[in-house]
């Protein structure tokens, strides 16, 4: 059976993406990558990269146009792209919030509508969708952001409900403080002091229960347990949190 499934996930040139997309292939998946971005040379040679922005719809059709000549099914659709913007409530225009919730929560609505004939078909399969900590716990000026994650976290109750008839589940992860280009660049709101990334970084770590930042790989291999149906078969519609304790620990302790 590992020989023959098919991974479709955004985002596959960022930090999660490229953990994930390395993940799958290596246990015999073949990877539809999609990503505003280019990969670069080392994407996986059975699979298929498609650079294209999600949060354009004529681009989604697009993309899953392409999909379907690749392959007749597909077995996970991982929705890991996003765009974050870390500003003042106030001062974020209307043009940034639509832009947060175009690209993390209208791309995953339709994904997920135009990957359903390839889902479907496979007869058991699985959609991971990449919500974040800020869905449930959140901090200053990020808030299209928190509020794009939370409401990811709803429409994945609502896809593993109306889904269930074709055998499809879908979940969510949630991952924390995670190494990646993203949380670096999200680091220059100065929330943490430190003059400079890696004192940022340091700061992270000993706010969380574990006492370190998580890695693209931790994450990617969440989003595996989730899209593979024989180790997550009884689950659907459900929020797992990757965090490193962070969310255990009272803020104000």
């Amino acid at each position: 059976m590992s020989n023959n499934r098919t991974l479709l996930i955004t985002g596959a040139a960022g930090g999660i993406g490229r953990a994930t997309v390395s993940l799958f292939a290596e246990n015999g998946w073949r990877v539809i990558g999609v990503d505003r971005s280019e990969f670069g040379a080392d994407f996986p040679q059975n699979g298929l990269f498609i650079q294209a922005d999600i949060a354009r719809p004529e681009e989604m059709q697009a993309i899953f146009e392409k999909a379907h000549a690749f392959t007749d099914t597909l077995d996970a659709l991982v929705n890991n792209a996003a765009l974050q913007i870390a500003k003042p409530l106030v001062e974020t225009t209307v043009e940034e919030w639509d832009s947060v919730m175009n690209a993390n929560l209208r791309s995953v609505f339709l994904g997920v509508k135009l990957a359903h004939p390839l889902l479907k078909a496979r007869g058991g399969a699985g959609v991971v969708n990449v919500s974040s900590v800020h869905a449930i716990q959140t901090s200053a000026n990020i808030a299209a952001y928190a509020a794009s994650k939370g409401g990811l976290l709803a429409l994945t109750r609502a896809m593993a409900i109306e889904l269930a008839p074709d055998n499809i589940r879908a979940n969510a992860v949630l991952p924390g403080a995670v190494d990646t280009p993203m949380l670096r660049a999200g680091l220059q709101r100065g929330h943490l002091g430190g003059d400079n990334v890696q004192a940022r970084l340091d700061n992270l770590a000993r706010k969380t229960v574990n006492g370190r930042v998580g890695t693209p790989a931790e994450i990617a291999h969440a989003i595996y347990f989730l899209a593979d149906n024989e180790q997550s078969s009884f689950m659907t519609g459900q929020a797992l949190v990757v965090d490193g304790g962070a969310t255990a620990r009272l803020s104000t302790e």
